[in-house]
């Protein structure tokens, strides 16, 4: 009798338990009593403002192949992000192949040749010369005009600088990653996210911050990062800016006609409203301030909850998922190079 009393409590305590398990399902799940219908699928809609996912339920929506989720994400991946049997660009362009790299009696400039070496800029440059950084064959030399042969051997901070050949990678760039080639407090940081891209040593031109996601320029150029660092160049950017809330007209109209900030005037070439409730904006400006698509929008009491760069030099996103990085063609370096002022 007491082996039959268990067995026919045990039916009934596994129904009570689910029942008691369907009275309370889960955040974001349905209990069998709550789906229209035993063919009904989980449809995926989109995101909302707040960037999470939006779901319903549909009689007519075609079965999918559930994900899986069985190894943890990581956003940093060990190994390149290109296929190993892709190659580097070989750049051919005018004024940058190295026509004299057999003959060592053949002179350049010391400041062109720190700036070949991915050290700074010729006006950088200049200044590490003058200050007394530099030494050639061993002394210290000073004059801004002083010529180099091919075989001399040059040193800055006891290091020799060896030209290398110019690299230019771009980067979409993720959240919650700094731009910076080094940080004291260990945290992630853009080079890691291109430290397998090439051999040669590449640096970020201008900044991001932590938040913001997007277009991001890495090269050893020197004078093409102080080219597009250059506020007379009129760099052109586009953002795609989300806001905390929707935007005003008198609002919109005064961010174009130019604000006065702590650090200046600031100009807004174009804003362009991108979403019905006004929340998501395009936004194109030539200023390089440090964080100025958020203060501009902080002066006005908004907050801004995303931000991306979509266009940066010419250079567009297109084919470049978040995280990823490619090697610019030659034709955009040209662009770089030689088509500085953008209209």
């Amino acid at each position: 009798m007491k082996k039959d009393n268990k067995q026919s409590k045990s039916p009934h305590s596994s129904e009570f338990g689910a029942k008691k398990r369907s009275a309370t399902p889960r955040k974001g799940t349905f209990g069998k009593d709550q789906l229209p219908g035993n063919n009904s699928k989980k449809l995926y809609l989109g995101r909302g403002k707040d960037q999470k996912p939006i779901y319903e339920w549909s009689d007519e929506a075609p079965e999918k192949k559930k994900p899986s989720f069985k190894k943890p994400f990581s956003p940093i991946k060990p190994k390149a992000k290109f296929q190993p049997d892709e190659k580097k660009p070989e750049y051919s362009i005018k004024g940058m192949e190295n026509k004299s790299k057999n003959k060592e009696t053949d002179e350049i400039r010391l400041n062109k040749y720190i700036a070949n070496a991915g050290i700074c800029s010729r006006r950088d440059a200049d200044k590490l010369i003058e200050g007394g950084e530099i030494k050639v064959n061993g002394q210290v030399t000073t004059s801004l005009g002083f010529k180099v042969q091919r075989g001399d051997k040059i040193l800055y901070n006891g290091r020799t600088l060896n030209p290398e050949k110019p690299m230019y990678v771009l980067l979409n760039k993720p959240k919650d990653f700094i731009t910076t080639t080094d940080d004291p407090f260990e945290r992630k940081t853009v080079m890691q996210l291109v430290e397998n891209a090439c051999d040669e040593r590449v640096f970020p031109v201008g900044r991001l911050d932590r938040n913001t996601t997007g277009l991001l320029l890495f090269t050893n150029d020197g004078e093409l990062t102080e080219s597009l660092a250059h506020p007379s160049n009129n760099i052109k950017k586009i953002y795609q800016v989300t806001l905390d809330k929707a935007l005003t007209q008198k609002d919109a109209d005064n961010i174009l006609e130019g604000i006065e900030l702590e650090d200046g005037a600031t100009k807004v070439d174009d804003l362009q409203i991108l979403s019905k409730d006004k929340t998501i904006l395009g936004m194109e400006i030539h200023s390089g301030k440090n964080r100025i698509v958020r203060r501009i929008f902080a002066h006005f009491g908004y907050d801004v909850i995303a931000l991306d760069r979509v266009t940066y030099a010419g250079l567009t996103k297109k084919d470049l998922p978040r995280g990823k990085y490619r090697f610019l063609t030659e034709k955009e370096v040209i662009n770089l190079k030689y088509l500085r002022k953008q209209k």
